[in-house]
């Protein structure tokens, strides 16, 4: 049997997650990981191309043999990288850029939801601040004030009131704290109820639901502080239960996937759908162009069938002969993030106890923001680790993830203690 070379780009725990899982495939020969982190360096080799450097990437892959390219960040692929690859007459894992808006561009997957009859928040797009803050001050409820371009996760800020919407519009759209993802906004309906991630593979016509999975934006316990990149998570979500998940695939992912079609941009790779589940059924707050993270680092490692060969069917076409199977037990994920973080990040920050925590019982470690310093292993972004417990329920798997979240240290770390206390409240 003849084994291929995969390349992984990006350097987060999504990344590290997916070259671990790809690394046991028998199917592959070896994992490259561009740029890649301390972590990903354990089990596969780093390259130091940027996800920026498309023809660095598209070089690399041709001159390295590279049998499949798996994209972990949305940013690459909203630039294009699949479609360069394409070009190139190599196989990769995700998206076209025209595919990838509904993730680069809020405002077109707002106009795509309303065209396609998907079940939405109420929403109002603006591209002048003046506009927008005189819609938001005839406000008297709750808003969410979303960039509609790129903003690493971080675009979104929750208002309660509308003086506190038109200071969120000032730091997009005059400020720019959020650079050009800023310049168009959507104010939408504050929805209320429990949210659920769902990711589902689809190869341009076949849409293959995985499990389920819930993650906390919140950078605080309870859900308080400012939203954030994620800091954990938790699978299988109870509140997705299969009558859910059987609404999400009807009255979402079909009509979302045959508009995509419909405006020519065929999608291919994994599209996430985060979930409102509200009292009148399940609302779209958003889509990803990829997995989700840190719900990749409780997916994966339930997946029990081997990852090379469900992305490889992605990309050829032969999703519908998928029979995918996932391992029973639940799994949680706590995200270790800086000190400072999500606004001011305090990092290069030296990090004991990986070994330790790694040799644990099904634990696995992670990493999203480190570099080895010499013979030292240093915090570089604001989440730096994502350490991911495996139990028979969600209670002993998050008792796990915290096991290992003890036996690692950093300055200034900093992490939820309630990450799936709610899927708890939900049986």
């Amino acid at each position: 049997m003849s084994k291929s070379k995969v390349l992984v780009v990006g350097s987060g725990a999504r990344e590290h997650a997916l070259a671990e899982k790809l690394a046991t495939s028998p199917k592959v020969e070896r994992v490259f990981c561009a740029p890649g982190n301390a972590g990903t360096a354990i089990v596969a080799e780093n390259v130091p191309i940027g996800i920026d450097e498309l023809d660095k990437l598209v070089q690399f892959a041709k001159a390295s043999n590279i049998g499949l390219t798996v994209v972990g960040p949305e940013a690459p692929l909203c630039a294009g990288i699949v479609d360069r690859f394409q070009s190139a007459g190599l196989r990769i894992f995700g998206p076209t850029a025209a595919a990838a808006r509904i993730e680069g561009d809020k405002a077109y997957a707002k106009r795509l939801m309303r065209a396609a009859y998907v079940p939405t928040a109420e929403a109002r797009i603006f591209d002048r601040y003046a506009d927008a803050r005189a819609y938001v001050a005839t406000r008297d409820d709750g808003l969410v004030v979303k960039a509609a371009g790129l903003a690493a996760g971080k675009g979104v800020i929750v208002c309660s009131s509308s003086a506190e919407a038109i200071l969120a519009l000032e730091q997009m759209m005059v400020k720019r704290e959020f650079g050009d993802a800023g310049s168009t906004v959507v104010v939408e309906e504050l929805l209320q109820g429990p949210e659920v991630s769902v990711h589902a593979l689809i190869d341009g016509r076949t849409i293959y639901l995985l499990d389920s999975a819930q993650d906390h934006k919140r950078l605080g316990d309870g859900d308080i502080g400012p939203n954030t990149g994620g800091m954990g998570a938790y699978s299988p979500a109870p509140v997705a239960t299969s009558e859910v998940l059987a609404i999400v695939e009807r009255d979402v992912l079909v009509p979302i996937v045959d508009a995509l079609r419909g405006d020519g941009a065929p999608y291919g790779g994994i599209l996430y759908v985060g979930l409102m589940m509200t009292p009148g059924g399940p609302k779209v707050l958003e889509f990803n162009c990829r997995f989700g993270d840190p719900e990749a680092e409780v997916l994966l490692p339930r997946l029990n069938y081997d990852l090379f060969d469900v992305l490889s069917a992605v990309v050829d076409g032969k999703l519908a002969d998928m029979e995918i199977q996932w391992d029973s037990r639940a799994a949680v994920s706590v995200v270790m993030a800086s000190e400072g973080y999500p606004a001011k990040p305090q990092i290069g920050k030296v990090i004991s106890g990986l070994d330790s925590a790694r040799r644990l019982p099904d634990v696995h470690v992670y990493h999203a923001g480190t570099k080895r310093v010499e013979n030292l292993v240093v915090s570089s972004s604001g989440r730096v680790l994502a350490v991911t417990g495996l139990g028979e329920t969600i209670q002993s798997a998050k008792k796990a993830a915290y096991s290992g979240v003890e036996k690692i240290q950093f300055e200034g770390a900093t992490f939820r203690r309630d990450i799936a206390d709610k899927a708890t409240s939900c049986i």
